[in-house]
């Protein structure tokens, strides 16, 4: 129960701090630039901060732990496809979307992607934004429902009551400043993470070899002695079943090349070149100190309490943070867990908010100046959390996860090969980005709800599918004439 009361208290304590911070930072929004993607002067290390707490969020602090705990040393091949595909993306693209979007005044992801094709512009900004603010309007409605569950376990708070305090908390800051806000407010959610996952397993390893009454004294044995299960790095498997669980696993690096608008957009809000080089190095080791972070609390977790100790494996990491800490410190890095939610929700608004109102609402309502168009992003921001939070209630709670479910192979893959393409191809053409964009949705949909991608992952077949798809579409179909000057 003293637990529970300082975790509470250092809640609304971070919280209010986060609001307040995020609301002062919004006031310096005076433009739909600004909303959409901060005015492009955001310094590289609050870009590179912001976006690694977005791209993580409670990943880092929740799922990678407890898969590590549930799976062992096996749960590398995750952080490996995580990891390189992180690395890939700030080492190769980020510089250049960064001067992509300043070449072309983009204010949005799907905004860059038009322009720099206009010869399809239309349906481009049509069948993109349409596809990205129906994936991720239900995405915002998951972490509403993902943060009511948790206020839920935590604290007893009715979980339908948990999501309207989700959605209260996340409002003020991010209706009135957009990126401008919610980027600074991500870096502290990003710093408290990182001194999380560098402190914690450190401080771990000390305590397990100073306490002989545990499972294990060190990460070695604990693994050692959990069985083949926890100490190979197949899981035990061989054979198919064993390259197919790699291919599956590592699988998650295409998603990550470009193709996730809430994390590209950051890259794109990056004030200048110097800053770029600067993005690229913090968000380069940010990653790497925390996938070795993650991997250790859940190793460490079988040490203290043993591979079968924890009914639910994602409670790893607040437990063993209650092992290895005062219970007001334990609080802090807890409280980060859970706020660190908010960096996903707040990030997939403003995105989902500004492609609605950049790329539908403002070209049918014709010509706005600047303020005006401030105006009606924060409209479309206000409108569209309260939509999702209505979704949250109304919707089956399955029917909305198996709608994210789709995500990360039908976006984050098809558009990943489209900003390749965009970026390394010159032969890549606008007309033949909708059928791209189709050919990924279409193709995720029927490989995930027919089963197959228990069989081979649909993050790696939409990859293939799509990429194939759009080299023979710029074959197939002729690029329109420019007209000479």
């Amino acid at each position: 129960m003293e637990s529970q009361t300082q975790i509470l208290t250092v809640l609304v304590l971070y919280l209010s701090f986060l609001v307040g911070f995020g609301v002062y930072q919004g006031r310096k929004a005076k433009s739909g630039k600004d909303f959409a993607i901060a005015g492009r002067r955001l310094p590289g290390w609050v870009a590179a901060l912001s976006e690694r707490a977005t791209g993580e969020s409670a990943w880092a602090l929740l799922g990678l732990p407890g898969l590590a705990y549930a799976a062992g040393l096996s749960a590398i091949w995750v952080a490996v496809g995580c990891v390189a595909g992180i690395v890939t993306v700030w080492a190769v693209f980020a510089g250049r979307l960064r001067k992509e979007a300043e070449t072309y005044d983009a204010r949005t992801f799907v905004d860059y992607i038009a322009k720099r094709h206009s010869e399809a512009e239309k349906w481009i900004r049509l069948l993109g934004s349409v596809t990205i603010v129906f994936f991720f309007f239900f995405y915002v409605g998951a972490q509403f429902i993902g943060g009511g569950k948790t206020l839920n376990v935590l604290f007893g708070v009715d979980p339908k009551v948990g999501m309207l305090i989700t959605a209260m908390i996340i409002l003020p800051y991010t209706v009135l400043g957009g990126l401008q806000s919610v980027a600074y407010t991500d870096t502290v959610q990003a710093i408290v993470m990182i001194l999380t996952l560098t402190i914690a397993p450190i401080v771990g390893i000390i305590y397990i070899a100073n306490h002989p009454g545990l499972f294990a004294s060190s990460v070695t044995e604990a693994l050692k002695l959990a069985g083949p299960k926890y100490s190979t790095i197949l899981g035990g498997l061989a054979g198919t079943s064993a390259l197919i669980f790699i291919i599956a696993e590592f699988s998650w690096f295409f998603g990550y090349l470009g193709g996730m608008p809430q994390l590209s957009i950051r890259f794109m809000a990056i004030k200048d070149e110097e800053n770029a080089k600067l993005a690229r190095n913090v968000g380069i080791g940010w990653t790497i100190l925390a996938y070795i972070g993650a991997l250790m609390i859940g190793w460490i977790g079988i040490a203290i309490f043993g591979p079968q100790g924890l009914a639910d494996r994602e409670n790893v990491m607040p437990s063993v943070m209650l092992k290895l800490f005062p219970p007001a410190i334990a609080a802090v890095f807890i409280t980060g867990a859970i706020a660190a939610m908010l960096s996903t929700a707040d990030s997939l608004l403003i995105l989902s908010a500004t492609e609605l109102s950049e790329n539908i609402l403002k070209p049918f309502l014709g010509e706005t100046d600047e303020r005006r168009s401030l105006r009606i992003s924060r409209l479309s921001t206000v409108a569209l959390a309260l939509l999702a939070l209505v979704t949250a209630y109304l919707v089956p709670t399955k029917l909305i996860y198996t709608i994210v479910g789709y995500t990360w192979a039908g976006i984050g893959d098809t558009f990943s090969v489209i900003v390749i393409l965009t970026l390394f191809w010159k032969r890549f053409h606008g007309r033949a980005v909708p059928p791209t964009i189709i050919t990924g949705l279409l193709f995720t949909v029927f490989w995930i709800s027919s089963g197959l991608d228990e069989k081979v992952s649909a993050r790696l077949m939409t990859f293939i599918v799509t990429a194939v798809v759009a080299v023979i579409a710029t074959y197939l179909l002729k690029p329109k004439e420019r007209p000479t000057s």
